[in-house]
């Protein structure tokens, strides 16, 4: 019996010593699995990267195909396609101005009023034949444009506005992606199955307002070195405009690809910094085409604001300058409340439409 317990103890010793053995020899691979991991991603990095810092890169390298339609063609494909579906568009911008009205405000009409008359007192004369009122409603445009009418809102209100602005993106965005697929979809079904990635596109969001940062230190720079006389000329007002034309440039350069990452994270499963990753991929070779269409964009968009503006803007003078009991009707700002609705759900449907024609040239063999 002796000899029998002998053995089984000798028997397991083994065992357990092999078993030791084995975890030690896993550990280094489980290392040498990691490094070969991280090398693994960083070659590919490289690879689908062809530029390298302070190394001049051959065009050979870099130039890819993309065909584009033109600047107008696309425009005008955009604007087809929110025409195919306005029975969905317009209750949808119809309803978050509403929502928007309710839960963040308009603008107050006092302090339009107020920096109306601020601006200049022409516009009285409109129907007199003075056409400097054109100049006041145009100044009073761009500084509706560039938000100094915006009502007095809380933090939380700003919050809200954010959402809101996020919310019909991503619905905007989810019901052209399942048009253009084939499926027939109600505005009932973007609304409750839009929001699931309002996590994600929040967080790119972010990362696109700390990509703005160079250019906004660039717009405060210019501020304070024109009251400071440093644009007078010289070489101060060069190395100025050297800085300042850098710092805009790398902003532009962060924001192509964060422009395309905020379609990106709308697909299923998709995570942030990978959606980032892959718009990083599709703009590489492509960048100032793309830029140039998003800076078109924003063109049309200003240019649309500008056309719609400026007439509402002088018929709100001039009729209440008639009847001067119709101060307290905010017009101006309801109108700017439709106009701010209609313009995400149009940068939406063009930043899709490019990002499917991106895709598009991606997946053609030719």
């Amino acid at each position: 019996m002796a000899n029998q317990i002998k053995k089984t103890s000798a028997t397991k010793r083994p065992a357990s010593s092999k078993k030791r053995a084995v975890k030690a020899k896993k550990q280094p691979a489980k290392k040498q699995s990691l490094v070969a991991k991280f090398r693994k991603r960083v070659d590919g990095f490289l690879g689908r990267r062809p530029h390298r810092s302070f190394r001049l890169t051959r065009r050979r390298d870099y130039r890819r195909s993309l065909a584009l339609p033109g600047f107008w063609s696309l425009s005008a494909s955009v604007v087809r396609a929110l025409r195919q579906d306005k029975k969905i568009f317009i209750p949808l911008a119809l309803i978050y101005a509403i929502i928007s009205m309710l839960v963040v405000g308009i603008a107050s009409q006092e302090s339009f009023v107020t920096l109306q008359e601020g601006i200049a007192e022409a516009g009285r004369e409109i129907y007199e034949g003075n056409w400097s009122a054109l100049g006041t409603a145009a100044m009073l445009t761009v500084s509706t444009l560039a938000g100094r009418v915006s009502p007095n809102v809380s933090e939380a209100q700003q919050i809200y506005a954010v959402l809101l602005g996020l919310l019909v993106w991503l619905t905007t965005v989810w019901i052209l992606r399942q048009r253009m697929a084939g499926h027939a979809v109600r505005l009932r079904d973007g609304l409750y199955n839009a929001g699931s990635p309002i996590v994600a596109t929040f967080m790119i969001t972010i990362i696109m307002v700390l990509q703005l940062l160079p250019i906004l230190v660039a717009a405060i720079g210019y501020v304070a070195a024109q009251n400071t006389g440093l644009l007078a000329g010289g070489v101060e007002a060069m190395l100025f405009w050297i800085v300042a034309g850098g710092l805009a440039t790398l902003s532009l350069y962060w924001i192509t690809t964060s422009v395309l990452a905020m379609v990106v994270v709308t697909l299923p499963g998709m995570y942030p910094m990978r959606a980032l990753r892959i718009a990083g991929d599709m703009v590489v070779g492509r960048r100032l085409r793309i830029l140039f269409r998003i800076l078109w964009m924003l063109f049309l968009l200003a240019l649309f604001w500008i056309i719609i503006l400026i007439p509402v803007i002088l018929i709100d003078i001039g009729v209440k300058n008639l009847v001067p009991g119709l101060q307290w009707l905010p017009v101006v700002p309801l109108i700017i409340a439709g106009l701010t609705t209609v313009s995400v759900i149009w940068i939406s449907s063009y930043v899709y439409i490019l990002y499917r024609r991106i895709v598009d040239d991606d997946a053609d063999p030719a």
